[in-house]
Formats: C-alpha cells, sequence, structure tokens
C-alpha cells in the first residue's frame, strides 16, 4: 500500500430510516402511551446525538403487555393449525429481508455497530432464524418423537444491546413457532430496531398480542421476571442479571434459560496456519467490537510460534480501520455506551496495573461518541482480571502454553464455558480438544460463525439452555410424557 493511501469516505445513506420523535410501547398490537407517563432518550454512540425518546415501562405496563400476550395465547394462537403458525414466520422473515437495508442502517445508528457487519451479519442471520423455525412449526412431533410436545403459554424475553435484532430473533423464533405469545423487552441503550420490528409484526398481519414489545431499564426487565402471568423466562446479559433472574424464580415452576457472559479462549498451535489464525483472531475479538458474549478474548498460543504470530497480529492492527460506524470502510464501529466505555476502560487500566504489557496500533479517535482503540496484552498471568474478568470490549489478552495438556488447563481456568476456538491442522486434535473443552461452542480453524441449525449456549457461569437448532425449540414446549408405543 502506497504511503499516505486513504480510503475515501464510503457513508450508507441514513434517508431510508425514518425516525418518530417519540415512541411508545407496542401492546395488543398498537403502539400506546406508558401507563408510567415515562421516556428516556436513545443516542447514537458514534455522535452522542439523541436518535429519539423512548417509553419506560412501569408495572401497569408490564401488566397491560402480558395481559394481552395471555389474550392472545387464549383465544387463538395456541391452538391455530401449526402450519398457518409457520406462514406468519414465513412472511416475517420475508419482510425483513425486504426491509434489510432500513433495519440495518437503523442498527448500526442506534448500536455503533458498523454497518457491514449489520447488512453482512446481523440481517441475514435474524431472517434466516425465523425462515429455519418457520420450516419446524408443523414438524415439532417428529422433532421429539414418542413425546407430546405442546406449547407452554407467554413468554417473557429480555435481550442485550449487543445483537439487538439478531437477539429478538433468536428468541422470539422458536417461541411463535412452538405456538406460544411473547413480551419482548430489548436493552434500555438499543430500543429502535425493536419498535421497527413491532412495525414488521404489524405488516405480517401476526394476530394482535402474539407478539408485545416494552422497553425500559433493567425495572422493566424485573417487573416482567417477576410477572405471575408469564410461563418462561428467557434472558440473554450479564451473568450478575442472570443469577438475580435465577434467584427471583427459584421454585416458582417457570421454565427459565440463561445465556450470559464469556471468555473464550482461542487456541493457536505450532501447526496452525498463521495468516489464516491471525484472521480468525481478529474476527474473534474486535468483530463489533468485542461486544460479543463469545467473543476470543483469551488467546493462547504454543509457545515455538508466539513472537511470530504476534508479529503478524499487531501488523494486521495497524489495518483496522476505526471511525463511523455508517461508513462501509468501517472496521471498528463505536462502544455502545458511555458506561461500557468507562468499564472498558478501568480493566485496560488494571491490566497496565498489574504488568501486562499494552499494544494499540496508532489510531486517531473521533472526538464525539464512545470509542476505544483495538488493543492487545502481553505478558499477562492468569491471575490478571484482564484474563478473569469479561470485558466486553476490543481487548485481547494473550496467554501462552507448551503443551495441549496445559492448553486444556488454562483455557478452562475461568468461571465461564460459552465458546472455545482451535486451530491445528490436525483432526484428531481437534476433536480431542474438543471433548475436553468445557465450553459450549467450539470452532475449529474458524470464529464466530452462526448458523440458525447450530445450538448456541454455556455451561458453568455462561448460562443453560440453548437457543438455535432443534435444541431451541425446547425451552418453549412442554414435552409431556414420554409415550411407548407397543409392537
Amino acid at each position: 500500500m502506497p504511503a499516505g493511501w486513504e480510503y475515501a469516505p464510503a457513508p450508507e445513506s441514513r434517508d431510508i430510516v425514518t425516525l418518530e420523535e417519540r415512541y411508545g410501547l407496542f401492546i395488543g398490537g398498537e403502539l400506546v402511551d406508558p401507563r408510567s407517563g415515562e421516556y428516556f432518550p436513545t443516542l447514537n454512540p458514534g455522535t452522542e446525538e439523541q436518535l429519539a425518546e423512548v417509553a419506560q415501562a412501569g408495572p401497569q405496563d408490564v401488566d397491560a403487555a402480558v395481559g394481552a400476550a395471555r389474550g392472545a395465547y387464549d383465544n387463538g394462537w395456541s391452538s391455530i393449525s401449526p402450519a398457518e403458525r409457520a406462514k406468519y414466520l414465513f412472511r416475517i422473515a420475508r419482510i425483513l429481508q425486504e426491509r434489510s437495508r432500513e433495519f440495518a442502517v437503523l442498527e448500526s445508528m442506534n448500536g455503533g455497530k458498523p454497518i457491514r457487519e449489520s447488512r453482512d451479519v446481523d440481517l441475514p442471520l435474524a431472517a434466516a432464524h425465523f425462515f429455519y423455525y418457520a420450516g419446524w412449526a408443523d414438524k415439532l412431533e417428529y422433532a421429539f418423537p414418542n413425546r407430546r410436545p405442546r406449547s407452554i403459554g407467554v413468554a417473557g424475553q429480555i435481550i442485550p444491546w449487543n445483537f439487538p435484532l439478531l437477539m429478538l430473533a433468536w428468541k422470539i423464533a422458536p417461541a411463535l413457532a412452538a405456538g406460544n405469545t411473547v413480551v419482548l423487552k430489548p436493552a434500555e441503550t438499543t430500543p429502535l430496531t425493536a419498535l421497527l420490528f413491532a412495525d414488521v409484526v404489524r405488516q405480517a398481519e401476526l394476530p394482535p398480542g402474539v407478539v408485545n414489545i416494552i422497553t425500559g431499564d433493567g425495572r422493566a426487565g424485573a417487573e416482567l421476571v417477576k410477572h405471575e402471568g408469564v410461563d418462561k423466562i428467557a434472558f440473554t446479559g450479564s451473568t450478575e442479571v442472570g443469577k438475580a433472574i435465577q434467584r427471583e424464580l427459584a421454585g416458582t415452576g417457570k421454565k427459565l434459560t440463561l445465556e450470559l457472559g464469556g471468555k473464550a479462549a482461542n487456541i493457536v498451535f505450532d501447526d496452525a496456519a498463521l495468516d489464516q489464525a491471525v484472521e480468525g483472531i481478529v474476527n474473534g475479538i474486535y468483530f463489533n467490537q468485542g461486544h460479543v458474549c463469545c467473543a476470543g478474548s483469551r488467546l493462547l498460543v504454543q509457545e515455538s510460534i508466539y513472537e511470530p504470530l504476534i508479529a503478524k497480529l499487531k501488523r494486521r492492527l495497524t489495518t483496522l480501520r476505526l471511525g463511523d460506524p455508517l461508513d462501509k470502510n468501517t472496521d471498528i464501529g463505536a462502544i455502545n455506551s458511555k458506561q461500557q466505555l468507562d468499564k472498558i476502560t478501568e480493566l485496560v487500566a488494571a491490566g497496565e496495573e498489574e504488568g501486562a504489557e499494552i499494544y494499540q496500533p496508532p489510531c486517531r479517535l473521533p472526538e464525539k461518541g464512545y470509542w476505544f482503540a483495538p488493543t492487545v496484552f502481553t505478558n499477562v498471568a492468569q491471575s490478571y482480571r484482564i484474563a478473569q474478568e469479561e470485558i466486553f470490549g476490543p481487548v485481547l489478552s494473550v496467554l501462552t502454553f507448551r503443551t495441549p495438556d496445559e492448553a486444556v488447563e488454562k483455557a478452562n481456568n475461568t468461571a465461564y464455558g460459552l465458546s472455545a476456538g482451535v486451530w491445528t491442522e490436525k483432526g484428531s486434535r481437534i476433536l480431542s480438544m474438543a471433548q475436553k473443552l468445557q465450553a459450549g461452542v467450539i470452532w475449529a480453524n474458524t470464529f464466530n460463525r452462526f448458523d440458525p441449525t447450530s445450538p448456541f449456549g454455556g455451561f458453568k457461569e455462561s448460562g443453560f439452555g440453548r437457543e438455535g437448532g432443534l435444541h431451541g425449540l425446547e425451552p418453549y414446549l412442554d414435552l409431556g410424557e414420554s409415550e411407548v408405543r407397543g409392537g
């Protein structure tokens, strides 16, 4: 690349998105004013500009949403033919495809992620989940042979801010396919694509009350969790909140699935294709600014290749472009919120204080918005906070190992168990490592690859239950007693 050569700006137009000044709650098929009378601003993290005001749901609002969901469940949704349910899901999937550019732009505006990721990852996968579960809706008896699959009722769903629309699809699609109704609460900082999805629900002519969307902070989520009219809670978010939800639901008989934090090990052996591994490492931790539960935030490198791998990784970091999330050339967008930026900054300072060596490529941060340069820590000890705590930002901690057994021991030395990556040319080693690593998802010679047919979930403090695939239907069904059929 010639010295001084620069990419010309390639901004995606915002004109395709029409924003209201103020949004209500989507209850019973209509946007309604909150009974609480409260609103809060939602921002563009790349510019700090206010995009809109959003309703803060109070106890009465949550009660109304659960009531609407219960009414829709009792008055037809649970009893319509599964093939009819499938038609609605297919319709939603097609509308998401048709309106994908509008959703991608809004996702990047409200969340800060690069438009390339919203456009090429989030939207296609969100539509794919609805397509996939639409196909299962009328095949539940084949999915669970010798069982009696029945819907469970009203599902309360709470999703995070890192993949707002994709997490919505992960939650809503299997719930509807199984015949349940939904009350969904998007994250406080990223409610806008969920509110735009309410328009998709109307466009698909889904019966009123089948999907309800309430916005607000943790208070709204807490009201939803403890509401007696909810039969199942699905939560994706922090381990601390997940533990609080589990305590709240203990003894209530409600179904619960939790997809929580992670501190994934990305393990590179000395026979790995180094250039390929570097791309996987970059995708593993800098994708979506590291705002990924299963991010490969701990890099374990075999000692004999440590120096060449780190040299290649540092060189690759200098080519990453940080800036406007709506620019199609951008690799690293804005940190989602001031609160998250403060947490990343605090943990990075702790890493330096404990003695790790920090590397950040030359990087000019925009003056407005929330930004953090891609960061690599070397000389990291297992006991350092940056090796133990989830940073949820573009920060990589590098450790070394000599033998496969040492790699397994270091990889499993964490409270989490969501994902892991293994880089080697030996198939037998991949299978051996996969058996020993305590993680729900293990990638081989790749990282952060998702597919609606593949289950996703964790062990230990990364939660329990699975989303995606056939496994993702099970939490939304009462499977009854097994039937033993006579010959």
